[in-house]
Order: structure tokens, then sequence, then C-alpha cells
């Protein structure tokens, strides 16, 4: 499945060309803001984003060097880690999502900093707009203000008999506001009763699917951020023993045993966040660069989990699946 987003009118490819700056010999030093690395699922991320940086001749440990700045779950620590980074004297920082923008943001507003799946980049203030992002950031968006409402739909298509879905938010994630009310809007739409429950932290995971369980929802749409990346198994092990169809944006949520997943090809996002890199260590602004949106977006269900729940999803949603887990 290819689906867009809106569509900005400046993208980066089209954006003139800038005075290539960069200095023969030197070696350009990245910071990267992120929860794990060493996580499988965000490793196979952080590779595309290696790929992309080779294949426009930057050779890691000759030509450029990254620094990895990791929160592994204690997402207090983002302001300390970010401001180590501008110790180093880093050329770029790249922040992974829009959790780890502000405390880069807050650390520096020189250094250029680059974003690879940012949900809201203009609602959080991280950007004037889209097509003229102002400022020291950019970088490529995913928005979740049309993503969630996406999501919610096909989760009801694919359980048409959930007309009671909690929705899984965390108030610390910056979209997550203007998401959900997307979301609430959505839901009046499609005849749907919403009920949100937040989850700061991995320790109120268990008792939000026991409110889940309370107020007799049957499904739940899980607003991506990374703590529900970060807890994909857990997620799924719970979702199992509530039976609550769950829907994600991340593919390696439903790989681990998530029932529907639809969102962005993240592996692209990254990969395409290395042009930026390249532009702008060879000279170009971050404010010149317009944020770039998604262009490639997949469905894909886990008919095992499905069987586990002792649902029958409908033919017209398994016709629309890029991928059937089985």
């Amino acid at each position: 499945m290819r689906l867009v987003t809106i569509a900005t009118a400046l993208v980066l490819f089209s954006a003139p060309l800038a005075v290539e700056a960069q200095q023969p010999g030197k070696v350009y030093r990245i910071g990267v803001l992120t929860n794990k690395a060493s996580d499988p699922g965000e490793a196979r991320l952080w590779q595309a984003f290696r790929s992309g940086l080779r294949e426009r001749g930057w050779i890691e440990g000759e030509s450029i060097l990254i620094e990895f700045r990791e929160a592994e779950g204690n997402f207090a620590r983002l302001q300390e880690l970010a401001a180590d980074l501008v110790r180093l004297k880093v050329d770029l920082i790249v922040a992974r999502s829009s959790h780890f923008v502000q405390p880069a943001k807050d650390a520096t507003s020189s250094i250029p900093i680059v974003f690879v799946v940012h949900a809201d980049p203009v609602s959080t203030g991280h950007v004037t707009s889209l097509a003229r992002p102002g400022g020291n950031i950019t970088g490529l968006a995913a928005l979740m203000t049309d993503l969630g409402p996406k999501e919610l739909e096909l989760l009801s298509a694919a359980v048409p008999s959930a007309k009671r879905i909690a929705v899984l938010w965390n108030p610390d994630t910056p979209s997550h506001p203007p998401t959900l009310k997307a979301v609430e809007e959505a839901g009046r739409t499609l005849g749907v009763q919403l009920h949100a429950v937040s989850a700061r932290g991995p320790g109120e995971l268990e008792g939000a699917f026991a409110a889940m369980a309370r107020a007799r929802v049957q499904a739940v749409l899980m607003l991506g951020n990374p703590i529900v990346f970060a807890e994909r198994q857990r997620l799924a092990e719970l979702a199992i023993k509530y039976r609550l169809a769950t829907m994600s944006e991340s593919k390696d949520v439903v790989e681990a045993g998530g029932l529907v997943r639809y969102g962005a090809d993240f592996p692209d996002l990254y990969r395409r966040g290395a042009i930026y890199v390249d532009r702008i260590l060879k000279g170009a602004k971050p404010a010149d660069l317009p944020v770039e949106q998604a262009t490639k977006f997949e469905l894909v269900v886990n008919l095992k989990t499905a069987k586990a729940l002792k649902l029958t999803i409908p033919p017209s949603v398994l016709a629309r699946a890029d991928q059937i887990i089985k």
C-alpha cells in the first residue's frame, strides 16, 4: 500500500543545490539522540541511516564519526545527553523523533538538528512550517494527526465488532495531545466510542490495560512513541492476556504479536535522513531545507494473533494488506 499524506509544495530533492562547503580531509562528527541503538528493531533503522550515508560517499571512521547517546528508557536523561553532544562540539545532531528533538533544541540553537521521524513538527514548534522550517531544525515527518485517524479507520475495518476502542497515549509525548484530538474527531465520524488511557512509562502499562478491560473495550489504538516500540513484546502479551485487538504504527510491534500495523516505511525515512545530513555538512542551512513527509506506507496483519484472539479479519482488509503474517 503506497499512500501519501498531505504533499508539501517544496521538496528536498527540488531545492536549489547548496554550495559544496565540505572541507577536504575533515572528519565530521555527528551526534545521535535515540533510545536504545542495540535494540534489534532500532539497530535495523540506524543501519538504514548508515547505508544512506555510504550511498553519498560518507565512510564511518574515515570522513564521518557517529556519537550515539541513548536514553535506554530513562527519557529524563535526554537533556543531559543532548548537552553532552553540544560539549563535544558535534557538527550536527540527529534526533530520532519528536521525543528527542526538544532536548536537542533546548541544548543548542546553532548546531543543525535533523529529525528522521517526527509526528508533528509544526504544532510542537520545532519548525515554523514544513516548506520553510526556519531556525536550525529540519528533517522527515510522518504526521501523526493524519496517521492516527487512518489507523483508527483501519482498526475498525479489521475488527468491525469493536465499538468501544481504547487509545493508549503518553501525555509526555509532544505530538500525542493534537493526535488524540484528531483521533477523537475520527471516532465520532466512525461511530465508535473511544476511551483515552495514558501510560507515561513501562511501569504503567499493566495498569493501563487493566483499565481498558474495566472499560470493556474490544480493541486499542496505540499511538506511536519510543515506549511502545521498546515494550512491543510486553504489549503484545498484555493484548493477548486482556483479549484486545491492537493497532500500532510500527511493523516491529505487529511482528512481536500485535494484530494490525499501519504506518510509514521507517527504514526508508532513516535512509532519507542521511540526505539531510549530507546536504547540511556540504553547506546547506536547515532553515532552507523543507521538511519532507513519508511517501511509503504499509498495512500489515498478523493472522496468528487474530487466531489467538478468535477474530476473523474481513477479506476486504486482507486484500489491502502489504504483508500478512501467518
